[in-house]
């Protein structure tokens, strides 16, 4: 048997298993992109730091 015949049929049987996600894909991009700019703020924050302490 050929393996182009083997995954035919595993193509034919559909068995597929499908987790749906929580909320819509896009949400994901925007939370992740919100984390990060906080995370630049907090880097940001600490700039000048070294410059208080003579």
């Amino acid at each position: 048997m050929k393996i182009s015949t083997v995954l035919a049929q595993a193509a034919e049987e559909g068995h597929h298993i499908v987790n749906e996600l929580p909320v819509d894909p896009i949400w994901y991009g925007v939370v992740a992109f919100a984390i990060l700019m906080l995370l630049m703020l907090v880097t940001m924050s600490w700039k000048g730091i070294s410059y208080r302490h003579k």
